[in-house]
């Protein structure tokens, strides 16, 4: 059976960003973790995709949008192009533009944290 995959758009190299621990998170839970970030090369050891379009998958499990709404509803329509079972609108990303554009896309979005969906619990060893 193969991994699952997720994308973790927002992806931050500082291991104090809940970006980067929802990358560590589901390292651990076994997926194949695909993180975005427009300047980054490798994060957590991890090839740096520079936007959702450069992606080298046509589907994901699930990705995961750590940007502020402004920004994050302009990946929306790239998120479209892409089989995507569960986008997570993480607190703080979730504002009601995302929402809205997410719904008209037809995007299966989740106002939820996806580092609680990973399993993660705030060990700082995480």
């Amino acid at each position: 059976m193969a991994q699952p995959t997720i994308a973790i758009i927002g992806a931050s190299a500082d291991r104090a960003k809940f970006s980067n621990k929802a990358i560590r998170a589901y390292l651990k839970a076994g997926y194949t973790v695909y993180p975005v970030h427009p300047t980054a090369t490798t994060i957590e050891g991890l090839t740096v995709y520079p936007n959702v379009a450069a992606l080298p998958v046509s589907q994901l499990d699930r990705a995961s949008l750590y940007l502020p709404p402004a920004i994050g509803v302009t990946v929306l329509p790239d998120l479209a192009k892409l089989q995507i079972g569960e986008l997570y609108l993480n607190p703080g990303a979730d504002g009601p533009e995302v929402i809205a554009k997410a719904q008209e896309l037809g995007l299966n979005a989740l106002q939820a944290c996806s580092l609680i969906a990973a399993g993660f619990h705030d060990d700082p060893d995480a």
